[in-house]
């Protein structure tokens, strides 16, 4: 059953920024697309990157080692070099604390 996790305050992305959280063995990067909290697996499946230190713009990240497209919002990849999607899990905002249900 999944489970929520407080993970990191709202005042701690700034907007179009992400930030990389672990829960337990798990690598998180959590987005802020203007005010919506998003979070998808860190780690690009096309290449060993972090995500959370992508580039964003238009609701999607780039890995920052091939250039790959991901978006935010359904973890699709969105051309080559990446074919495979990334993993989203529910964000749950409750005043200015950020949950990650997994």
């Amino acid at each position: 059953m999944p489970e929520s996790h407080l993970v990191a305050k709202t005042t701690d992305i700034p907007a179009d920024e992400a930030k990389r959280v672990i829960i337990g063995e798990h690598q998180i990067a959590l987005f802020n697309l203007d005010g919506e909290y998003y979070a998808t697996d860190d780690i690009c499946t096309h290449a060993y990157a972090s995500l959370s230190e992508g580039y964003i713009e238009d609701g999607c990240v780039e890995c920052p080692l091939h250039a790959g497209l991901f978006d935010i919002k359904t973890g699709k990849a969105q051309g080559v070099p990446v074919t495979e999607d990334i993993k989203t899990f529910p964000v749950r905002i409750e005043g200015e604390d950020i949950y990650v249900e997994i």
